[in-house]
């Protein structure tokens, strides 16, 4: 069967960020977009298209934060920061959950985070090495989950549904997201972890970023950067680059998110976002560290994110590159 209709023209490939080099040979891309902000926020350089919605996934962590606070929900410190966390599921993760439970009067079982492995590998050996299967205490958006409980209790809203989009605290995330984004949420989702997942532009989660640094003292925002920055090792973990860069960067907000997806802001409003296309997160630490060097970040912490070794037979044989 013919037809005289034309050929859709297929749709342009985003641009390589990064390239997988193997024994001197390119054998891989990685693909996505990114967008870099001046610090008066205006648009520095960009590549792909940074206008396109994405979903952040835990990149949105900031803002969810910031909807608990505005709930009514006093934290700070470790306890903020864990709430704003996708944790490495080690000791200090773990117990600081177990006691954030108690202190609302909640146990493991109220929950509705998938059981799950500590995210860290080499915790995730030493759970296992120990006798513990997978719980839903381990699972890396526990805090998060645990604060959500904690704010519906608060507010004597409905713990059960505190996943539904309808929730009362899930539509001020909304709200959240949409006023520091400075755009409409363009898709409603679920994240891994089984929250509602709010779907944003690059530029917008870059703008983002920024409006939490640049937030007077005292507001939720700037509550929420300023306890990630001063833990950051409850944001992430010890062998994170989030973690690395907040230690590093004095005043730098950063979070990444599954899918590839990143966004940082410096202490001055600099600010940028990506997303590696095909969600690897091997081309993460290449594409953050060449990014922040554009924005004019000089440290050595960037050759620690930039490290990517592909190995053979044991052996350094090649890496993953920023090709931008």
């Amino acid at each position: 069967m013919t037809s005289s209709a034309p050929a859709a023209s297929p749709a342009a490939a985003p641009p390589v960020l990064a390239e997988v080099v193997r024994s001197g040979f390119t054998e891989g891309h990685h693909r996505g977009s990114l967008v870099l902000l001046a610090a008066d926020g205006s648009v520095l350089d960009s590549v792909g298209d940074p206008a396109a919605p994405v979903y952040p996934r835990s990149s949105n962590k900031p803002m969810q934060a910031a909807a608990l606070l505005r709930a009514g929900l006093e934290l700070s410190g470790e306890r903020l920061a864990l709430a704003a966390a996708s944790h490495s599921g080690e000791t200090i993760h773990l117990d600081l959950v177990r006691t954030m439970l108690a202190e609302h009067g909640l146990t493991e079982a109220d929950l509705q985070t998938p059981p799950d492995l500590p995210l860290d590998p080499v915790e995730a050996e030493a759970y296992l090495a120990a006798g513990h299967r997978r719980a839903r205490l381990a699972m890396n958006c526990s805090g998060k989950h645990t604060a959500m409980l904690a704010a519906c209790a608060l507010n004597g809203w409905d713990p059960g549904s505190y996943l539904d989009p309808a929730h009362p605290l899930q539509r001020l995330v909304h709200e959240e997201v949409e006023a520091a984004a400075g755009e409409p949420v363009a898709s409603v989702g679920t994240d891994g972890c089984g929250a509602p997942l709010m779907a944003i532009s690059l530029l917008g989660l870059a703008r983002a970023f920024r409006s939490y640094v640049l937030a007077e003292p005292g507001t939720p925002q700037r509550r929420v950067a300023d306890a990630m920055r001063a833990h950051p090792e409850y944001v992430a973990g010890t062998r994170r680059p989030d973690t690395w860069l907040m230690r590093a960067v004095p005043g730098t907000l950063s979070k990444m998110g599954a899918e590839a997806v990143q966004a940082v802001a410096l202490a001055d409003g600099r600010a940028l976002a990506f997303k590696i296309d095909d969600g690897s997160t091997r081309a993460l630490g290449p594409v953050l560290a060449r990014a922040l060097e554009l924005l004019g970040v000089s440290d050595p912490v960037l050759e620690r994110i930039a490290d990517t070794p592909l190995l053979g037979g044991g052996r350094r044989v090649g890496e993953v590159r920023a090709a931008f």
